[in-house]
């Protein structure tokens, strides 16, 4: 018998902290999909950018990642939440202050494997980093729960009186 796919086969959230469990990298990027192949797993993997890093552990992809990913860094633990994203393969991403706490260069290999996975894809960013939008066709800014402003980066950007264009010269 073939399972009714509800609403939360058809979303991915990728947080600013995976979850991750004292179970193997390859078992926590199936988190989804545990009936997921080897192959199907080091593919997603890769394309997260986490198969070379995964592959230097010393068990490689059945390496132990501790308890709330105890034994990655921040940015290995986001990659494995992308690489799990790849390989849940939905229509829907969700992106909550995903490259908050990441280096410069773990956050530019972080944009490059959520700008591949956000092709063909509806994709909400949440962000404080105003340079993590820098992917998204239109922006909405809140304030205190209200749109106040909706529009490109470039076009908020063009608008000195708006809270983005403020935002952003804070940052």
């Amino acid at each position: 018998r073939q399972r009714q796919m509800c609403i939360r086969d058809r979303i991915v959230w990728v947080p600013q902290r995976p979850a991750l469990f004292n179970v193997s990298v390859a078992d926590n990027i199936r988190l989804g999909r545990p009936q997921a192949a080897d192959a199907d797993v080091m593919r997603a993997a890769t394309q997260a950018g986490a198969a070379d890093f995964i592959n230097a552990l010393p068990q490689g992809f059945e390496s132990v990642a501790g308890e709330q990913g105890i034994r990655l860094s921040g940015g290995q633990a986001q990659r494995i939440a992308l690489a799990r994203a790849f390989l849940l393969d939905a229509p829907f991403l969700l992106f909550d202050e995903a490259t908050a706490h990441l280096d410069p260069a773990t956050e530019a290999q972080v944009q490059t494997a959520i700008r591949t996975l956000a092709q063909d894809r509806t994709v909400l960013f949440i962000a404080h980093r105003l340079d993590t939008l820098a992917l998204a066709d239109r922006i909405l800014v809140m304030d205190q729960g209200r749109i106040v402003q909706s529009g490109t980066q470039a076009a908020l950007m063009a608008d000195p009186t708006g809270l983005f264009h403020s935002l952003a010269m804070a940052q």
